[in-house]
């Protein structure tokens, strides 16, 4: 990117995720991203004020990709039942991608992710917020039984009992024999205690 550019919070993001994959959490600095900008250290604090809020900035970022992924089925016209399935299955999906597509960019993002645990609460509110949307929906439309105590507590129960398959600490399962059986006998499990009948 030239200088002369329009320079972006989003083109701050995307070269602090390439630095991030090339250096690594440890060594990547402001410097680093604004070289690959073509701009002034300076340049790039006037969008992000320090280099914690550029790091949590980008792990937010990296994790709204997840969220948007699944919104089809968050919201999709799709029977409930149906739709909590794909979206378990996509969830599912997308963490095996991100574990083993770009490894070294993965890790990174572990080590970022630990040091947001606020922008990681939020993401988890918002994905067993998509949970509880579909649940809701499917008790309405009578396909689930209404769950108790409540929608909410059912839907993180839900996140919960699927944690083996989202949580990158069971990365190392992902690709292990037998996973994808275990992974259909969880969901089936966890709908057929969701319907009404």
């Amino acid at each position: 990117m030239a200088a002369t550019d329009t320079l972006t919070a989003e083109r701050i993001l995307e070269a602090t995720e390439e630095v991030l994959r090339r250096y690594g959490p440890a060594k990547a600095t402001v410097v680093d991203v604004a070289r690959v900008l073509g701009v002034s250290h300076g340049s790039v604090y006037r969008h992000f004020r320090t280099k914690a809020a550029l790091r949590e900035a980008v792990t937010e970022r990296w994790l709204e990709r997840t969220v948007v992924e699944l919104r089809p089925y968050a919201e999709g016209p799709e029977p409930a039942d149906e739709r909590l399935g794909g979206w378990l299955g996509r969830l599912f999906a997308l963490k095996r991608q991100k574990s083993g597509g770009d490894p070294e960019l993965m890790a990174t993002f572990m080590v970022l992710i630990g040091e947001n645990s606020a922008v990681v609460d939020r993401h988890v509110e918002h994905l067993v917020g998509q949970i509880a949307g579909i649940i809701g929906d499917g008790v309405r439309d009578g396909i689930f039984a209404p769950p108790a105590p409540d929608v909410a507590t059912t839907a993180r129960a839900v996140f919960d009992a699927t944690d083996r398959f989202h949580d990158p600490a069971h990365a190392a399962d992902w690709s292990t024999p037998g996973i994808e059986a275990a992974f259909d006998a969880v969901v089936s499990l966890i709908l057929r205690s969701l319907r009404t009948a």
